[in-house]
């Protein structure tokens, strides 16, 4: 029969097979925030978050309280549509009067699958997602939408390597 004659299968990845490189926390020490302090206190003015958007060419920090806690999330999106629009000026508002609060905040963890992180971000239509340790609590790391992208084409590279591989015949088939 045509099925008995067909050559077994390869599979490239199993989902029982999770890899360190499919974790958040892989994507997040590839990103740019893993460089820098991705923290600005909540009493702090926009002014100097925006400065440190453009000096670290980033989209968003981590807002914190005075005892290092997160309380929400800054971002450029929050300076266009809750300052710039309304007429407000970037030296003299505080922080946490655009920010979006921690009660409103969707976060993962370092351990959540990349897969999953971009659920999240996809589900909300938010391109920031703050990494928080399930056990502390605390606010570990920050991905971007990009960060995520760049993990994604990363694993299309290695399966399209392992097809042309097979495909060229360099590689046996299991």
């Amino acid at each position: 029969s045509l099925a008995s004659s067909s050559p077994p299968r390869r599979s490239l990845s199993t989902e029982a097979e999770e890899t360190d490189h499919q974790l958040a926390a892989y994507a997040y020490e590839k990103s740019c925030y893993c460089d820098m302090d991705f923290t600005i206190n909540e009493e702090d003015v926009m002014y100097n978050a925006v400065q440190r958007f453009s000096a670290f060419k980033v989209g968003s920090l981590v807002v914190t309280d005075d005892a290092g806690d997160m309380t929400g999330i800054i971002s450029e999106r929050d300076y266009i549509t809750k300052l710039a629009l309304l007429g407000k000026k970037s030296k003299d508002t505080k922080i946490k009067e655009v920010m979006t609060t921690a009660a409103n905040l969707i976060t993962g963890s370092p351990d959540d699958t990349v897969d999953a992180c971009m659920e999240k971000m996809l589900s909300r239509s938010i391109r920031h997602l703050p990494l928080v340790d399930k056990e502390s609590g605390k606010c570990v790391g920050l991905l971007s939408i990009k960060d995520i992208i760049k993990i994604l084409v990363e694993e299309k590279e290695v399966e399209i390597k392992k097809l042309s591989k097979i495909a060229l015949g360099q590689d046996e088939v299991v």
